[in-house]
C-alpha cells in the first residue's frame, strides 16, 4: 500500500466533483496564474493516475498530464509526470483489473520525490473524483485515500449548476472526515448561457460556503474548451482564478 515520501514542498492537491467537471482546465489556469504572479517559481506537476489514455511512440500518454506540464512549465520526463497510465476509460483500479496489471506504487513515490527535489511548489492532480478506486488489490484505497497519504491541501473543483450542493457537500464531507484539509472551491460554469436558465448558478456559491465552511476561492465562467494536451485555458477561466494568491494558498497553517 501507498506511502507518501518525505515531501518538504509546499503543494497543491486539486480534486472535483466527478469526472469531467473540468479539473485539468481550472489546474492549468492556475498554474498560469501562479506563474504570472512569480515568474521565478519552479512549478512541478503530476497526474500520478491516468485512465483513457492515448498511445505514441514512446507508449501510453495522457493528455491532462502533458497539459499540466506545458501550463506549468514543468520539463519532468513523462515517466514523473504521469507514472501510472492505463488505456481503458475506466476508473483506474477497474483498467488495472482489465490489464491484470496493478498500479506501481513505486514509480508514484519515485515521481514525487523527484519533483519534491527540482521545485519550488507542486500541483497534484487527481483522477475523477475523490471516491475512485486505484488498486484493484485495494479496492478502499481511493482518490481521497490518496490525498490524505500526501498531506496536502485540496482543492474541490464543482460545477457551477444545478447539482453541485449535494455533490459538492458529499466531497468535502468525505475529504474532511478523512482528515484533509480543503482550502477552496472553484466553481466551474460549463453551460454558457444566461443565468435564469439555471437560477442555481446565482445562489450556489453563497449556498456551498454556508454548507461546507469551505471558501469559494473563483467562479470560473464558460469558455472555450481547451485544446487537449495544450495546457492552454481561455483567458477568461485564468482570469477568473488570478486573483487568488496561490502561493499563499499552499502555506502551510500558521507559517
Amino acid at each position: 500500500m501507498f506511502e507518501s515520501p518525505p515531501l518538504t514542498t509546499p503543494g497543491l492537491f486539486v480534486t472535483g466533483t466527478g469526472t469531467d467537471v473540468g479539473k485539468t482546465t481550472v489546474a492549468c489556469a492556475i498554474l498560469t496564474a501562479w506563474r504570472d504572479q512569480n515568474r521565478r517559481v519552479r512549478l512541478g506537476v503530476c497526474k500520478p493516475f491516468s485512465s483513457g489514455c492515448g498511445r505514441d511512440r514512446e507508449g501510453l500518454l495522457s493528455e491532462d498530464a502533458q497539459s499540466l506540464a506545458r501550463a506549468g512549465g514543468c520539463a519532468a520526463p513523462r515517466s514523473v509526470v504521469s507514472p501510472v497510465c492505463y488505456a481503458p476509460p475506466v476508473a483506474p483500479a477497474v483498467a488495472a483489473e482489465a490489464e491484470d496489471r496493478g498500479p506501481d506504487w513505486a514509480a508514484v513515490s519515485a515521481a514525487l520525490t523527484a519533483l519534491d527535489r527540482d521545485h519550488d511548489a507542486l500541483l497534484i492532480e487527481g483522477v475523477g473524483g475523490a471516491r475512485v478506486p486505484l488498486d484493484p488489490a485495494y479496492p478502499r484505497f481511493m482518490v481521497a485515500e490518496f490525498a490524505r497519504a500526501l498531506a496536502y491541501p485540496v482543492l474541490v473543483v464543482a460545477d457551477a449548476g444545478l447539482g453541485t450542493l449535494n455533490h459538492t457537500l458529499l466531497t468535502v464531507e468525505c475529504l474532511t472526515n478523512l482528515g484533509c484539509r480543503v482550502v477552496g472551491l472553484v466553481l466551474n460554469d460549463r453551460t454558457p448561457g444566461d443565468d435564469g436558465a439555471d437560477p442555481s448558478r446565482r445562489t450556489n456559491p453563497r449556498w456551498l460556503e454556508r454548507l461546507t465552511g469551505v471558501k469559494v476561492l473563483a467562479h470560473v465562467p464558460a469558455g472555450r474548451s481547451m485544446t487537449p494536451g495544450s495546457g492552454t485555458p481561455d483567458a477568461r477561466v485564468v482570469a477568473a482564478v488570478s486573483g487568488v494568491d496561490w502561493s499563499q494558498v499552499v502555506r502551510p497553517p500558521g507559517a
